[in-house]
């Protein structure tokens, strides 16, 4: 497995940390205003299936009311994809879907991206949850050297308006505020 795979893993592994200290509030508000708890969940789970383990047909049979167990059925098929060779020297085939044309995705460009997605959506549940959300210091450093400079991450749809923060603020204020997260949220 790459640098980028090892990564990957070490956020996923993060994020079943913080889904395990989510006991019962599946259904807590989180930073990600269109999503309570099970929703990011789930959000992540598809984003995954979509986009990396069913065009390379490693969709896992996951159980239907269990998020904890249904991301760490996920984390297995991801490492098993993961460690395929020549995964990194390859594009990803993804499917049309709903209104989503069919894509060709350069891996080395994918696996980042799931793992700048999979880090903010940790963050989102710890603090839904009340968990830790403290968050790899160094994968916020990288993450926030690889953003653009400019407004293209609010116009893609995705992302919030960034979020000021103080000069000087951590990796991972840094890494929120420029996805549009305000690094001090909480829910009422």
């Amino acid at each position: 497995m790459n640098e980028d795979g090892q990564r990957h893993i070490s956020v996923c592994e993060r994020f079943g940390e913080v889904l395990a200290q989510a006991d019962d509030r599946w259904d807590a508000p989180t930073p990600c205003s269109e999503w309570d708890v099970r929703g990011v969940v789930e959000h992540v789970i598809g984003f995954h299936d979509v986009l990396l383990l069913r065009p390379l047909s490693a969709k896992p049979d996951r159980p239907r009311n269990d998020p904890r167990r249904r991301w760490s059925v996920t984390v297995e098929a991801l490492r098993e994809v993961l460690t395929r060779r020549g995964l990194f020297e390859r594009v990803v085939e993804v499917p049309a879907l709903g209104n989503n044309p069919a894509m060709t995705i350069d891996a080395r460009t994918l696996i980042p991206a799931l793992t700048q997605d999979l880090i903010v959506h940790s963050w989102d549940v710890a603090r839904a949850v009340g968990a830790d959300d403290h968050l790899d210091p160094k994968i916020c450093a990288v993450l926030v050297a690889g953003l653009p400079a400019d407004d293209r991450l609010e116009r893609s749809g995705m992302y919030a308006p960034a979020v000021p923060v103080p000069a000087g603020a951590d990796p991972q204020s840094r890494l929120l505020a420029r996805l549009g997260r305000d690094p001090n949220w909480t829910h009422a």
